[in-house]
């Protein structure tokens, strides 16, 4: 049987169609996946992200074992709140997750991990941990929330106190910080400013409400798939996998090569996967009638004159251009 959020019964309230999404029981819509899209990009909306695992990391060599057990490097945390997001990497070079990493103080770092990968990713953190004698906590006591869009600060300041409003003033993206019941980041997954909140279970209900009467408008899945598409955001399972690498899931970006000699999981692999060339992600748009969707084939010419053949990863129609998108990944 799925899971329920501590959210569930807000999200019958708002009328929400709720769907098995790997295991959960979660929104798809509220009646329209357009408004809700469009909510986000004009105004403000908030998703349930609930779903999402929270693993707290302590230990005096966590920095040491995270700079092993990922491809980016958080030898570049320093800040306290400071995130960073990379992939967690197999020895073959395949993208176990991607995640987001929070630094809050030399034995004390935080981890953000997609729903669908849970028991694997818990599994292989725990089984590299053990040399480094970290302490893992799965924070299953929060919940999640993430309220987007260009107004979406500022509706959410609404219910801050004045001392939380006080430490997110003025706070860069990729930074979070604990105050009171509640740690504020600010990060996403649409492409727009706002902030993922975590809060008690107990609390996350009065906090949804509140946010719906400062007007905040409930988004689902649908919507947030079209946002980050739009965005060019990966979706792991789609744009990758334990049998693709960051590499071919345009997450270069995300692999800290220097210095030369930190040794991480699958680096190795990677390092042949550079020399030897790899498939990309590109984007394409289709102004056109007609919609692109996932699995469709991509077939072009090369500067070459070659015929080269890919793969739609994430296909949709977005609401905002009124065409349709996708990213695809085909032949370098």
């Amino acid at each position: 049987m799925a899971q329920q959020t501590p959210l569930y019964e807000q999200h019958t309230l708002c009328g929400a169609r709720m769907v098995d999404f790997h295991g959960w029981m979660m929104p798809l819509h509220y009646g329209s996946q357009l408004d809700e899209h469009h909510a986000v990009r004009t105004d403000a909306g908030m998703f349930d992200v609930s779903h999402m695992t929270i693993v707290d990391l302590h230990g005096s060599r966590t920095r040491e074992f995270l700079r092993y057990l990922l491809a980016n490097d958080v030898a570049k945390l320093t800040k306290t709140g400071k995130a960073l997001y990379s992939g967690m990497l197999n020895a073959s070079g395949g993208v176990i997750d991607d995640l987001i990493i929070y630094y809050f103080t030399e034995d004390f770092f935080r981890l953000v991990v997609n729903s669908a990968t849970r028991e694997k990713d818990l599994s292989w953190i725990t089984q590299h941990a053990e040399p480094y004698a970290i302490d893992i906590t799965v924070r299953d006591d929060l919940s999640l929330i993430a309220v987007q869009g260009p107004n979406a600060q500022e509706k959410a300041a609404t219910l801050f106190t004045d001392e939380q409003r006080h430490a997110v003033e003025g706070m860069k993206p990729f930074f979070g910080v604990q105050v009171g019941d509640l740690f504020i980041a600010t990060t996403g997954y649409t492409g727009e400013a706002g902030y993922e909140i975590a809060m008690p279970n107990e609390k996350a209900a009065d906090f949804w409400r509140a946010l719906v009467e400062a007007g905040v408008k409930p988004c689902g899945l649908g919507a947030r798939d079209t946002l980050r598409l739009e965005a060019g955001m990966n979706l792991y399972g789609q744009e990758m996998d334990e049998g693709i690498s960051p590499l071919a899931a345009n997450m270069g970006w995300t692999i800290a090569w220097e210095p030369a000699d930190r040794d991480f999981i699958g680096r190795e692999a990677l390092e042949m996967q550079r020399e030897k060339g790899h498939e990309q992600l590109v984007g394409l748009v289709m102004t056109e009638k007609g919609v692109l969707r996932n699995e469709l084939p991509v077939r072009f010419t090369d500067a070459q004159g070659n015929q080269q053949e890919g793969i739609i990863t994430s296909g949709t129609f977005s609401p905002t251009l009124g065409y349709s998108i996708a990213l695809a990944r085909v032949p370098a």
